[in-house]
């Protein structure tokens, strides 16, 4: 349920519409836009049965919002949200780039990435320090050092830092050194790891899950949104199908799809999407083509020795090169990069 105000309604009449909700132990979230104020219900709606809401003071209107996902969803917001993190924008017109490699190994590695795409033209870094892998004797990260490491890069090149958090034991640490989350795929239904970050207003960068449906990478998103945090940024990432040829199956179709149904920005990551360097370029032009407000990169000084995902990283000219035809792209459509 929402309940959408008068144009001209009070901050009084808003506040008591709000303390009728909290009688009955749910919780109300504001959304206010350029001329309307929204209030969002969370919690069991079918209690509010008989109360008046459409006689308060204030109130134009009650809808009853069919889609499961709730504060996600376009009937709760009809603008596009913006998501901010540091001096960086999502949802606006300018798209951002985000680059990094896989993992932090070491100083003098993400340090020269951080350099070489910020002079490439990337906006933000990105780099784990808790890598979730396959094999329990695979690189699984440097842990806290790996994010002092990814803080220095950030305050030396002015690059704002998303990492991965992959359990909630990391998300104060983490908090305490990134500018934004990452829920990985394989974590995209942990609800006790969304709760955990929702707690926060840190922004979240939320990738699909490799075998989830939209609809439940919206639900996932509504964790978050309903714990509190309402910055969100949708992230598609290729989804598993029968197709070998790739790593998974970019689903680029997702894009504005997924911008029809909700207020979120959504990004695109091409590198995980299909896992071969060859595709990373067209599919990146292709996410902007599609109206992703963000593409994510791997890039890597020296792929060759990289301890994750070396066979599907870039080298910073290639970056360089990947930014300049993607930007062709955005220009075409009406952003910029």
């Amino acid at each position: 349920m929402i309940i959408v105000m008068k144009p001209k309604a009070s901050k009084k009449q808003v506040d008591h519409v709000c303390a009728k909700i909290k009688e009955y132990k749910l919780l109300p979230h504001i959304s206010k836009g350029k001329e309307t104020t929204i209030i969002g219900i969370i919690g069991d709606e079918r209690i509010l049965q008989g109360v008046p809401f459409e006689g308060f003071s204030g109130v134009e209107k009650v809808m009853q919002i069919l889609k499961p996902y709730k504060l996600a969803s376009r009937d709760f917001k009809k603008e596009n949200s913006i998501v901010k993190c540091g001096n960086v924008e999502f949802g606006g017109v300018k798209v951002v780039m985000i680059a990094g490699p896989c993992s932090v190994e070491n100083r003098k590695q993400i340090l020269t990435t951080a350099k070489a795409i910020k002079e490439a033209g990337a906006h933000m870094l990105r780099g784990g320090a808790f890598k979730p892998r396959t094999s329990p004797y695979a690189f699984q990260g440097l842990g806290e050092e790996g994010l002092k490491m990814l803080a220095e890069a950030r305050d030396t090149y002015g690059l704002p830092v998303v990492t991965e958090v992959l359990d909630t034991r990391h998300v104060a640490l983490i908090n305490k050194y990134a500018d934004m989350f990452q829920i990985g795929a394989r974590n995209m239904q942990n609800f006790e790891l969304l709760k955990e970050v929702g707690k926060t207003q840190k922004p979240v960068l939320l990738k699909r899950g490799m075998m989830s449906t939209v609809a439940e990478w919206l639900m996932s998103a509504e964790y978050i949104l309903a714990n509190g945090n309402m910055n969100v940024v949708m992230c598609e990432r290729g989804i598993r199908t029968f197709e070998t040829a790739t790593r998974n199956t970019l689903d680029l179709s997702s894009v504005p799809l997924v911008k029809g149904l909700t207020h979120l920005p959504v990004a695109v990551d091409p590198t995980h999407g299909t896992g071969k360097k060859s595709l990373i370029m067209p599919m990146s032009r292709a996410a902007v083509a599609a109206g992703a407000d963000a593409v994510l990169i791997e890039v890597h000084p020296n792929p060759e020795e990289a301890l994750s995902d070396g066979d599907q990283s870039l080298v910073p000219a290639e970056y360089r090169e990947l930014v300049k035809e993607t930007e062709k792209i955005a220009k075409a459509v009406g952003r910029t990069i």
